[in-house]
């Protein structure tokens, strides 16, 4: 597998925001959003197996894994890593861009889902099949830009009954969408959903790696 990078640090997103994680972050994406900020994990990486991936993570007194990108969902490796860490006992997470696909990933994954929205430029390309395939334990994302995609979410959410269904989380774009607003907005909306920050930018520099 190509790998960006592997660290330990607080969770900084999801229902499980503030506990300890160790972080595998897989190389390449399919996706182009305007407000990415992993930019980096497009083409930086080296490759590694499976197992020298395993004896990495088993340097942190840590058993929840997150697996992200990029897109880890382009390596067909990552479900023999999957398999490997599930059998070692870790709670293991992984973060998708909504465009592939998920029905193969093991029911025990807690898939967080990051539906795309019209800020990030790349909304057409969702998967909205992949809704299906979500259970009570999986996430769903949506990173706001503006008003627009706030309404164009909460469509998609009581469209299909997503809040009855599954973990939802509404996160604004850092630094670009006022976090009071989008507090307001759900308040207003008596939505029963997950405001969500990136809890790490706040915590160390926003521009910081290996956090």
């Amino acid at each position: 597998m190509k790998i960006c990078e592997i660290f330990y640090s607080i969770q900084g997103e999801s229902t499980f925001s503030g506990f300890p994680c160790i972080f595998v972050r897989t190389s390449g994406c399919n996706l182009r959003c305007t407000y990415c900020d992993t930019k980096f994990a497009y083409e930086e990486g080296s490759e590694m197996t499976v197992n020298e991936i395993i004896e990495r993570i088993k340097q942190y007194n840590c058993r929840m894994l997150e697996i992200t990108g990029g897109e880890p969902l382009l390596q067909e490796d990552v479900y023999k890593l999957i398999e490997r860490a599930l059998k070692k006992k870790y709670k293991v997470l992984l973060e998708t861009n909504g465009s592939l696909r998920i029905n193969k990933l093991p029911v025990q994954v807690i898939k967080i889902l990051d539906v795309k929205c019209p800020g990030s430029g790349q909304s057409d390309l969702m998967d909205f099949e992949n809704l299906s395939y979500l259970n009570k334990e999986d996430q769903i994302k949506f990173v706001l830009s503006d008003r627009a995609d706030y309404d164009w979410a909460k469509e998609i959410m009581l469209a299909d009954n997503l809040i009855n269904r599954v973990n939802v989380l509404l996160s604004p774009v850092f630094g670009s969408l006022e976090l009071k607003k989008l507090a307001e907005w759900i308040l207003a909306d008596n939505l029963d959903v997950r405001f969500q920050i990136q809890l790490h930018k706040i915590i160390w520099d926003p521009c910081m790696r290996g956090v």
